[in-house]
């Protein structure tokens, strides 16, 4: 077969996967090579180049290479979607087990808090906090309203690390146990509390806050210190503060860079 009759063919097949539900796009180097770390069931992975993105899992993630090496098909990535990302790869993993992911959040005791987005609605941001609980090894990020956390813009903005944590959208009555700490201006100041790790840290809107449901809910009303006059906090950085305070500085092992 041709090289330009097996990147046709390779597009036939992706077309007809990514039709299919239960198929997550990862998009960019990053995001494939976080899914392969934590266990994802990848089907599918193109790049305009497979040899350099076989030179860049060598490069900078050597414990995925291999998988990477194995699985990159060449392809014209244009063709195939909205929006090439600069790394020139992107793959088709399987979504992970709804049951098993609830079955995690409702474990209990928990090793780490969930937290809990209440109506978000940037894509980026909910990808930024999906990133944020994986690398505090909190337990889950659950959504409450319209936003899907798996669209593809909060897997991208995400680097694939909905792989490394549970990632559900969920009904107010369908939260796990443990208590809930919504953060809220009026509510008791961070600094002055000590978060369990089978807390439920729930976040509002940067312009709407928590809402009365879910406020109605809390068994706790948390602040974050803040300048008067400062109206808020982007909310993955409200999260960040918040899980920081929970989980206190890592190791000196577990400390990293950009992660690449």
């Amino acid at each position: 077969m041709s090289e330009r009759a097996g990147a046709d063919e390779t597009a036939r097949q992706w077309r007809e996967d990514a039709g299919r539900e239960g198929l997550v796009l990862l998009d960019g180097f990053h995001a494939l090579k976080h899914a392969l770390r934590f266990g994802a069931d990848v089907r599918r992975v193109v790049a305009d180049d497979p040899g350099a993105v076989r030179e860049l899992a060598r490069e900078l993630a050597p414990d995925v290479e291999a998988d990477v090496a194995r699985l990159v098909r060449p392809a014209v990535l244009k063709e195939l979607l909205p929006r090439v990302h600069p790394t020139g790869v992107a793959a088709l993993a399987v979504r992970p087990d709804r049951a098993a992911g609830l079955a995690g959040l409702g474990r209990m005791p928990r090793p780490a808090p969930v937290v809990v987005l209440d109506n978000p609605r940037n894509l980026g941001n909910v990808g930024a906090v999906v990133r944020l609980a994986a690398g505090f090894g909190a337990t889950g990020v659950v959504t409450r309203g319209d936003l899907d956390p798996w669209h593809p813009n909060v897997v991208r903005a995400g680097a694939g690390l909905h792989y490394a944590t549970t990632v559900e959208r969920l009904a107010l009555e369908e939260l796990p146990p443990g208590p809930l700490y919504a953060l809220d201006p009026e509510g008791e100041d961070i600094r002055g509390l000590t978060l369990p790790d089978e807390a439920l840290l729930a976040f509002g809107s940067e312009r709407h806050g928590i809402s009365p449901e879910l406020r109605a809910r809390a068994d706790h009303l948390v602040s974050l210190p803040m300048r008067p006059q400062v109206s808020s906090y982007n909310l993955a950085t409200s999260v960040a503060m918040t899980l920081f305070h929970w989980g206190g500085p890592p190791a000196a092992s577990e400390r990293g860079g950009e992660d690449s």
